[in-house]
């Protein structure tokens, strides 16, 4: 008897308590949100993606930067985007009593909205800007009711509470040794081209812990897996049980 990619990644799930899931792009898109490397922005005219939003372009002309940044997030900085299926599994997954910890290359919080309490936001959040002189947080809706925001108490221009180019991924520790410990690592909608999280599969799969992958299309590292299911999160999600 034939056992569907569903059914062996069941099994896989059903075989562990301490379940790591690596989420990229491709997690949200399902909700509606595009990969903002898809959009078409001023960065595609004047300068690459990696050099608007780039730190070194932060420091060097903060205005110009915000216009950009603006440009390239407008799809997520608005719109009433909602958890899908595959956020509501990872919830319940957690809900069911498992330690689900989720490590997410996503800026847009669904994880957290869905109802998963360990979430390592490795690229940072859409959600919050920070001071970068006096470390004062400010929320979104400030940030959107400015063109250039800046500090409520010194005056310096914030900076977008994600990771930008140039700047160290600071949960990257955390996230390997959440991954190492795990019973199973369950990478969704990621295409793994992006360095350093890239390599949490891959030192996964040489300290011997099951892989399993749910991706749209193929990636470079399909061969590190135990199980790869090409197909689409929600569509997948829908036929597992927790």
């Amino acid at each position: 008897m034939n056992v569907s990619p569903q059914q062996q990644l069941q099994q896989l799930i059903d075989g562990a308590r301490r379940i790591a899931v690596l989420t990229g792009a491709g997690m949200s898109t399902e909700s509606g949100i595009p990969d903002f490397r898809s959009a078409n922005g001023l960065w595609s005219q004047d300068m690459s993606l990696a050099e608007a939003v780039s730190v070194e372009y932060f420091r060097r002309a903060p205005s110009a930067f915000w216009q950009a940044f603006r440009d390239i997030f407008r799809i997520k900085l608005v719109g009433d985007y909602q958890p899908n299926d595959g956020h509501h599994f990872l919830a319940a997954l957690e809900a069911s009593g498992r330690e689900v910890t989720i490590l997410t290359q996503n800026i847009d919080g669904l994880h957290g909205r869905a109802g998963n309490r360990r979430v390592l936001e490795m690229h940072g959040t859409l959600l919050s800007a920070s001071c970068p002189d006096c470390h004062m947080p400010h929320p979104l809706d400030y940030v959107q009711q400015h063109e250039v925001p800046a500090c409520r108490r010194c005056r310096a221009v914030l900076k977008p509470d994600v990771v930008l180019y140039g700047e160290a991924v600071p949960l990257i520790d955390v996230a390997f040794e959440a991954a190492l410990n795990a019973d199973l690592l369950l990478v969704m909608g990621s295409s793994l081209e992006v360095s350093p999280v890239n390599l949490i599969p891959v030192e996964a799969a040489r300290a011997g812990i099951p892989c399993a992958l749910i991706n749209y299309t193929p990636t470079r590292f399909d061969t590190l897996f135990d199980l790869c299911v090409h197909a689409g999160i929600g569509d997948t999600c829908r036929q597992l049980s927790c």
